[in-house]
């Protein structure tokens, strides 16, 4: 890390970030408040910077994948004040201090971890590129029904692309992490 003059006068746009005892530096686009993870952050992004790169090249945090950047495949799948939103179509000044939850922060809460160690328990992943989304879906069904039919889950499933076809498994983990939850 650099030293507070030097971060100010040399850190590039693409990491401002702002952390603890770090000033912003004035630009001519305002930075952008995300709340990610529980976390506050500034993103020096223009505002329609979609909020998987800012996730992904300005946070850092890659779990959330880029798949089509058409928010057709769900790899990208994150949630917004609890509800599932595709980051690659979503610009970020639009979450500005809204709460948006990754994959990396998932298992804090009680369904996350239900629903990772489901995952694990009967070993769902194959290549594991579409994983990060299908399980933040899966997290915002059980978060809102607790006892999900097969009808159910292929609906609110629907949107997550697994080129694998690991949908049964999917499916079987989902309803074990329902029976975990019970």
């Amino acid at each position: 890390m650099l030293p507070s003059s030097l971060w100010d006068r040399f850190a590039p746009p693409a990491v401002r970030i702002l952390l603890p005892n770090r000033i912003p530096i004035p630009m001519e686009s305002p930075m952008i408040p995300l709340n990610i993870n529980g976390k506050p952050y500034q993103a020096d992004v223009a505002p329609d910077t979609p909020l998987l790169w800012v996730l992904r090249d300005t946070l850092h945090l890659t779990g959330t994948k880029y798949g089509c950047g058409q928010a057709l495949c769900g790899a990208c799948t994150v949630h917004v004040d609890g509800v599932p939103t595709r980051a690659c179509s979503v610009p970020a000044s639009s979450v500005a201090g809204r709460k948006v939850t990754t994959i990396e922060a998932v298992d804090q809460q009680r369904i996350g971890k239900a629903v990772q160690e489901a995952w694990r328990k009967l070993d769902v992943v194959q290549c594991g590129y579409c994983q990060s989304g299908q399980i933040m879906s899966a997290v915002a069904l059980l978060a809102t029904n607790r006892r999900p039919t097969d009808a159910d889950i292929d609906s609110a499933m629907a949107g997550n692309l697994c080129r694998c076809a690991t949908y049964q498994r999917i499916r079987a983990a989902i309803h074990e992490a329902a029976k975990t939850l019970a």
